[in-house]
């Protein structure tokens, strides 16, 4: 990728998490749950709590509430979005493929199956932010390893 391509990238996904941190999709509570769970980042205060309606391990509806970075809220929102109508373990393979991702070297490759998670590519140098970016997929997992 040369500079120019990496820079265009980075602004795009810049873009795309200022956007979900300002409009957040499915925030807030959802009075129907099934099951919710919250995990938090002690190094920096983010919380998120993971509102889920799952049947027959089936990902029908779910929401999100965060107190925190924009990286933390910006990624539940997208984490939302993707899971919807999927498994629970589409949802796992998916929670995985992501954390994989932020813990990948900076320079390695973008994979496309993450969609809009390709944001998060730049969490990759920075440790600290890494946990940020993956609260609501571990508030996600811990709602479906309830339930299993």
């Amino acid at each position: 990728m040369t500079e120019r391509t990496r820079s265009d990238a980075e602004e795009l996904y810049q873009a795309t998490i200022v956007d979900h941190d300002r409009a957040p999709r499915n925030a807030g509570s959802l009075p129907d749950a099934t099951d919710h769970a919250t995990v938090d980042n002690p190094l920096c205060g983010d919380v998120v709590t993971v509102h889920a309606r799952i049947t027959d391990g089936i990902v029908h509806d779910l929401r999100f509430e965060a107190r925190g970075c924009a990286l933390s809220r910006a990624a539940a929102s997208i984490m939302t979005t993707l899971v919807r109508e999927r498994s629970t373990d589409e949802s796992r393979r998916l929670a995985a493929a992501f954390e994989q991702f932020v813990q990948a070297a900076p320079d390695a490759a973008i994979p496309e199956d993450l969609g809009e998670l390709r944001a998060f590519a730049g969490v990759r140098r920075f440790r600290s932010r890494r946990v940020c970016a993956t609260l609501g997929f571990r508030a996600l997992l811990a709602v479906i390893d309830r339930r299993t």
